[in-house]
């Protein structure tokens, strides 16, 4: 399913006209690729937040109405400020449904490893995998189940259950997440004995430098 954009095309370039967008509520974009010249748009802010923050994630599909032409996009290259809590600039990249696509999908970890049962870290390697697909069948995300690691034990691409209709362009020997003994902080401790004799010889030297200055004084 689409998410429905209407992008506005926009007259100009430069950090001037951008900053003046922004100031209104739009955001600089640009729309690519099929062979077609960029073309230079402006989307609303608030429209292009709730279309990326579907249940679909980044790769969501959007309908995108540009002047009188309807095109079917994703975004690409999504630039925010995230201090000021704002976007940047977007790209939206021009495909079409009977043409596979590279692209990034995240992975999630879910399950209980009995080695973390057991005092074992996880140690996350792959955020994301690279898959290629037609773009509806892009799913949101790919789980990856620890359930059966044990301490010392890992996870790689390779053990990943996917759908069919994705062929997986990550190398499948690449570790996706791993379950550690925990890194355990040594503190040097500083037998009691040891512990005296460095006070005592501590005490003598703070004793032996008045002694010396009184000397030198009377002399």
């Amino acid at each position: 399913m689409e998410e429905k954009l209407t992008a506005e095309p926009r007259a100009g370039a430069g950090k001037g006209v951008a900053r003046k967008m922004r100031a209104a509520g739009r955001v600089p974009a640009v729309v690519y690729g099929h062979g077609v010249a960029p073309v230079h748009v402006s989307v609303d802010a608030k429209d292009l937040y709730h279309v990326l923050h579907t249940a679909a994630g980044a790769n969501v599909l959007i309908d995108l109405a540009v002047g009188k032409d309807r095109v079917l996009a994703m975004p690409r290259e999504v630039q925010r400020d995230h201090l000021a809590g704002r976007f940047i600039h977007v790209d939206f990249l021009r495909i079409a449904r009977d043409e596979k696509i590279a692209v990034e999908v995240p992975i999630h970890v879910v399950g209980d490893s009995h080695g973390v049962k057991e005092g074992g870290v996880v140690e996350h390697h792959l955020w994301t995998l690279h898959v290629e697909s037609f773009p509806q069948d892009v799913p949101s995300a790919i789980e990856a189940d620890i359930s059966a690691l044990g301490i010392n034990e890992s996870l790689h691409v390779s053990d990943l259950v996917v759908p069919a209709s994705l062929t997986i362009l990550t190398a499948l020997e690449e570790t996706v997440v791993s379950v550690v003994t925990p890194q355990i902080l040594k503190v040097e401790e500083v037998a009691p004995a040891e512990e005296a004799a460095e006070e005592g010889a501590a005490e003598e030297g703070a004793e032996e430098a008045p002694a010396k200055e009184s000397g030198e004084a009377e002399g």
